[in-house]
């Protein structure tokens, strides 16, 4: 009997649908799944509140962890041949939540030794989100086997219309009666399950040697090139403004609220000036960049941490 713990947070019932899906083959008798959703000892809300929402930002980014409620002694007393962690992206990087979890010495008693696949359900931009996830894994001393992306496939501008909408009402609907509903579509979750069978071969078999390659052949996986550079430079620029609104008081004080509404106006500037300017020179320089940017998608692709 194969012993596989599905963990993962999910404020909207999003991310649940997603890994339920995903490893709903798995249930047979060769297999027995235990299943651990991540609660805060302090949760967040949901809707958010924009005071909130933007507040969050700095701990979030800098990986800042807060209190997790402890995980139940029968599942940290068990030894599991695979974990499948699923999480969605705050701030691009992995919630809150996610990496509250990470840091508990439950998360450290699990994950080691031991294979994981994990699971994003996210907007876009998850690359360096992944990027800072293989490297907590890796501290862990942890196994990173698999990895499956599902995002939302509208284009930019109009996921961060609908996301927000999202966010701020509680409701998955579409904005207006015009927009479309926002996450990850339907279909693409519905369609999840099939990288089940793939995984429970690999599971049986006790080999995930493959395993990335052929969740990739499954499709599990698309890179849009250009979000490979806008991650990127977006990193750094939050990191800025990360200690910047950290260094100026503990949350809710007036004089670092005055910086998260700078910051909150900035992603606005940055969404709808910086980012199609940003697309026009990626696309000038793309055929120069072709050869790096390959071998970029191929890297980010993969389990691989370099």
């Amino acid at each position: 009997m194969k012993e596989v713990l599905v963990i993962h947070y999910s404020q909207s019932g999003q991310l649940t649908e997603i890994v339920n899906n995903i490893v709903s083959p798995l249930k047979a008798d060769e297999t027995n799944l235990t299943f651990l959703n991540i609660e805060m000892e302090t949760p967040f809300p949901f809707p958010w509140n924009k005071k909130e929402f933007y507040g969050v930002f700095p701990e979030t980014f800098l990986q800042i962890p807060e209190k997790t409620k402890a995980v139940p002694e029968a599942i940290l007393n068990k030894k599991y041949d695979l974990i499948i962690f699923g999480f969605s992206i705050w701030y691009l990087t992995p919630s809150l939540p996610t990496t509250s979890f990470l840091n508990s010495p439950d998360a450290k008693k699990l994950f080691a030794n031991t294979p994981v696949v994990t699971v994003i359900g996210c907007r876009n931009m998850w690359i360096m989100a992944q990027e800072k996830m293989k490297k907590k894994l890796q501290e862990l001393q942890a196994n990173l086997v698999g990895n499956i992306v599902l995002a939302d496939r509208h284009i930019n501008h109009i996921s961060v219309i609908t996301i927000a909408q999202w966010m701020f009402s509680g409701k998955k609907e579409r904005f207006l009666g015009v927009f479309p509903k926002p996450g990850v579509s339907q279909k693409d979750i519905d369609a999840a399950n099939r990288f089940g069978p793939i995984i429970k071969n690999h599971l049986l078999q006790n080999n995930y040697t493959t395993l990335q390659q052929n969740l990739l052949d499954a499709k599990a996986v698309k890179i849009k090139v250009f979000l490979i550079t806008v991650d990127k430079r977006a990193n750094v620029i939050f990191s800025k403004w990360a200690e910047l609104i950290r260094s100026k008081g503990e949350k809710n004080s007036t004089k670092r609220q005055l910086f998260v509404n700078m910051f909150n106006y900035y992603l606005l500037f940055a969404i709808w000036v910086m980012a199609p300017i940003v697309f026009i020179l990626f696309l000038l320089t793309y055929l120069p960049m072709y050869g790096k940017l390959k071998k970029q998608k191929a890297y980010y692709a993969s389990v691989a941490l370099k």
